[in-house]
Order: C-alpha cells, then structure tokens, then sequence
C-alpha cells in the first residue's frame, strides 16, 4: 500500500510525473517487445514445450530463464535474453575491478572512471548476449524449434542461424539501453524496473493456476498458498530493512566560537548487504553445466552426461552446491563492498569512537567480526529462499525454480522505487509528503 500511495502523491508533481510516465512507457516497450518473435523460430512449438511436464535438464533451464524475462524467452522474442547478459557482465566487470589492479585504478577516477567501466560493461553484456543467444539457438536446433525443415541447404542454416543470434543479442543491447534511459530520465534503477516487470507479468498466470485449483476444490490448498506467500513476503521485507546498529560517539571539538561534535549516532550493518546478487551469480555458474547439455541435445547418456546431470534443479548435489555457492558469494560481495580499516579510519579522522573499542586496529577488527556475523545470517537467509522453493518443488512434483528469488527481486525493486520516489519528494519539500 505504501508503493501506491507514494506513487500517488508523487503522480502530483509535474516532474516526478513524466517520470514516472517515462518508466512506464519504458515497461510497455519492453513487454511489447518480449512477444515478438524473432525470425525462423516456431514460436507455437517453442511455447508449448515449456508448458509441457517433461522436467529434462535443458527444459528446467530455460524454465528458469524464462521467469527473469517476463515469458520472452519461451515465444523466442527478441528479447529473450532479457537483462541477466547484463546483470552478470555487471558481476563481472566487479569482480574484475578487484582482481585487475589497472581497472581498480580507473574505477576511482571518479565520473570519468564510472564511464569508462561502464562502456566496459556494455562490451561485457554484449558478448555474453552472443553466447548466451548462440546456446539458445542449438537449443532450439536440437530440439527441432526453428521453421526451416532438415533439407535446408546449408547457407539457409548459417544464415538463420546468424539473424537469429544477432536478434536476441540485439534485444539484449536494446534492453541495456532501455534500462540506461530509465536510469536517466525515469525513476528507480533501470534495470531492476525491467527486471521487476518481467516477473511480475507471470502474476496473472499463477492466479489463474490458483483458480483452477479452487474450481476443483481445494481450497485448503489454495488459502495455505496464499498464506505462506504473505508471510514469506513479510519475512522478506523485515530482512531486508533489519540491520545491526554499531553505536558511534563523537567527541566534541570548538572551532572559533562554535562547538562541533558531541552526539551519539550509529553505524548501520544491514543484514542482507548482497542483495540478491549471490544467487543471480550461483545460479549463473551452476546453469553453464545445463547450457553444455542444451548444445549437446539428444547425445547418447554416457559418464560425461551423468555428471553434467548431477547439476539438475531436481538433484540433491545442485541444492547443496546451490547453497554453498550463495553463501561464497554472499562474503564474497561483502568483502570488496566494504573495508573495514576504511571504515575504522574514517571513524578516528572524525574523531568517532565505538563505546568499549580503542580506536584504529581493535575498531577495524570489531567491525570486521560484525560484518562477518551479519554477512552470515543474511547468507543463511538467501540460501533459505533460493533453496526452499526447490526443496518444496521436489517433494510437491511441480517446477517452482526461482519463486523465493523472485520474491526478493520484487520486494527489493520494490522498497527501492518507494525510497527513490520519496527522496525525490522530500527534495522538493512536498507539504503532502512531509505532513
């Protein structure tokens, strides 16, 4: 209720207002945009084996693809690699920035710096918009998707095979600029927005699945549903705005006439710091040893398919492997996001000090051991959230592959659209708003 009154009382201000009509303009394009097909592809047959109930590899994995694309993926649209080139190029050029000395250097050069890493990423998600989109391709070959029949001659093949992965890499460029666009002249991060709205397109068709069930007559179910979506929905919300206060005090210090300092303040440690990068990123990973057996198609089982197997949503290794991986990376982001020794020399050059704590090495050391416990829990909490719904999935025999992932894209997007509206309308004193 909070997002739509926010949403509301920002709707009266001329300039949040084109904003806002901006990104919705932005979302329409985009959902356009994931229908139409790119060339040589048989949509109806593509579509129709996603919602079939055969569970094989190459089918979960792209099952699995299909949510963050809102659809697009499934009717083979231009937009069927969605933002996630984008998203992991992002992870990487991160990655990168702490491994390569000579980019770290470019990154704290300031808006410039900012730029050029930027331009980085573009290349990045370009690339992996081609290979994904090549992989997406022999998926579609090997599994007799594409219109042209098997005596094609074979410069027909190579050239739908080029105009097919130049679309989908296309639309992911498209997509990236889009999400630019929104960046400058909308509201909220760009390509969380697409994001969001490429999930929350599939709302419709999980009420209808719940009112099937409810014309067959379980309504039980259906209400225990619903109930435990609320509450993983609460859940979700409380973690991510809880957080641990390390308590701060500052001297007092007289400058002239005027006295500085003095009062107590806090310095926050949210719980869940990674966002849900650590699961995009394990996912990821884990998805390469699914996408090697969508080029391989109907090969013959043999000792190299089994273990690409083990790597099925519906194996006990993938979950463990799955949880693991998220916890890994959640320390992982923690640990090039935040220093400690920064954080404990900015505190003594501001003459703060933490209540108990020497300042210098003792404070580095103290906020590092929070950091660490903190990073752990909410660890834990996306690693529940990520492996539940599989866990559930397995034992109830239906394919819910990314649904607590979803939820905490759609909360996360969420909180922050509400938190970008409002600093937007407290920096225009809105009376409404301030009241």
């Amino acid at each position: 209720m909070q997002l739509f009154e926010t949403i509301r009382n920002g709707w009266k201000l001329v300039d949040l207002r084109k904003k806002i009509f901006f990104t919705v303009m932005m979302i329409i394009l985009f959902r356009i945009g994931s229908f139409i097909p790119a060339p040589f592809i048989d949509a109806q047959a593509l579509a129709a084996s996603f919602s079939t109930t055969a569970q094989d590899t190459a089918t979960t994995l792209f099952s699995y693809l299909s949510l963050l694309t809102g659809g697009a993926l499934e009717y083979g649209a231009i937009f069927a690699m969605g933002v996630t080139p984008y998203i992991n190029s992002s992870i990487i050029m991160q990655l990168l920035t702490v491994a390569i000395p000579a980019l770290e250097r470019i990154s704290k050069e300031g808006e410039e710096g900012r730029k050029k890493i930027a331009k980085y990423t573009r290349f990045c998600t370009v690339i992996l918009a081609l290979l994904q989109g090549t992989a997406y391709y022999f998926y579609m070959r090997n599994y007799k998707f594409l219109v042209y029949g098997s005596e094609a001659a074979w410069w027909a093949e190579i050239f739908s095979a080029v105009v097919i992965i130049l679309c989908f890499t296309a639309g992911s460029a498209l997509i990236m600029w889009m999400g630019e666009q929104i960046d400058e002249k909308g509201i909220g991060n760009g390509i969380s927005i697409i994001l969001f709205a490429g999930i929350i397109s599939r709302g419709p068709a999980a009420f209808a699945s719940l009112y099937s069930q409810i014309i067959q007559g379980k309504w039980i179910a259906v209400a225990v549903i619903c109930v435990l979506f609320l509450l993983i929905v609460a859940f979700v919300v409380f973690m991510t705005a809880a957080e641990r206060r390390i308590p701060v005090q500052y001297a007092k210090k007289v400058v002239g006439r005027k006295m500085y300092g003095g009062q107590n303040t806090h310095l926050p440690i949210q719980v869940n710091m990674a966002g849900v990068l650590p699961i995009i990123f394990a996912s990821s990973i884990l998805s390469i040893p699914s996408t090697i057996l969508a080029f391989m198609g109907n090969a013959k089982e043999s000792w190299f398919t089994k273990i690409l197997g083990l790597f099925s949503y519906d194996q006990p290794f993938y979950v463990v492997l799955y949880l693991l991986l998220i916890v890994f990376f959640a320390y992982f982001y923690v640990t090039i996001q935040y220093n400690p020794v920064e954080m404990a020399n900015n505190l003594r050059k501001n003459s703060g000090v933490i209540p108990g704590i020497r300042p210098g090495r003792p404070t580095s050391d103290f906020i590092s051991k929070v950091i660490s416990k903190i990073t752990l829990v909410g660890a834990i909490f996306l690693g529940v959230m990520a492996v539940l719904p599989i866990i559930a999935g397995y034992f109830g025999n239906i394919n819910v592959s990314l649904g607590g992932t979803s939820i905490l894209i759609l909360v996360g997007v969420a909180l922050d659209t509400v938190k970008s509206i409002e600093s937007q309308m407290m920096m225009r004193y809105y009376k409404g708003f301030l009241d």
